[in-house]
């Protein structure tokens, strides 16, 4: 497996002929209770987005990456969002269309965005936000090296619920930067 691709998948930025997957994904109200938004999102909206992205992360604070199947169907999005160039870290999200779902395109995503993470973009840690019931979602980062640290009480409402969320970090074995100088 090199950084984007491996025998069954590539990550890729997000192109205009992504705008049916995400209009999709987006669109999903059963996903919804993840995210931060609980209003469907136009195509004219998100091909805006598309067209508008610089596809830098120092210039978006968030890079958006497309999973696509070696046959070239896309079937998903994993994000780096909230990034933070001085503290070096971002939060991950990933989501797979129902139908590709079950099949360890997530975790074989996670496991490149994690390697690019560290290598490319020299962050020392990663992080993201799980409702304590999605117990997928904890075993995928779970099992991909993110650490339990910390849990938000009732921080998400769904169907009437107050949900509790779990954060988890992957913090990376990365020197830290002295903040001296030689002088």
């Amino acid at each position: 497996m090199n950084l984007m691709n491996s025998d069954r998948i590539s990550l890729r930025p997000v192109e205009i002929e992504d705008l049916e997957l995400l209009y999709k994904l987006e669109n999903d109200m059963e996903s919804w209770h993840a995210g931060d938004h609980l209003n469907p999102l136009s195509r004219f909206f998100l091909e805006q987005y598309i067209l508008n992205a610089a596809n830098d992360i120092y210039v978006d604070k968030q890079l958006r990456l497309v999973i696509t199947h070696k046959s070239g169907e896309a079937m998903g999005i994993i994000d780096l969002f909230e990034f933070d160039p001085h503290h070096r870290r971002a939060a991950v999200g990933i989501i797979i269309a129902r139908e590709a779902r079950g099949q360890g395109y997530a975790n074989e995503a996670l496991k490149m965005l994690i390697t690019y993470a560290e290598k490319v973009l020299q962050l020392k840690q990663l992080y993201c936000g799980v409702d304590r019931d999605n117990h997928k979602s904890l075993r995928l980062f779970t099992q991909n090296g993110f650490e339990h640290t910390g849990t938000r009480k009732a921080w998400r409402l769904s169907e009437k619920i107050w949900k509790d969320e779990l954060v988890l970090q992957r913090i990376f074995d990365c020197p830290a930067r002295s903040m001296e100088t030689d002088q």
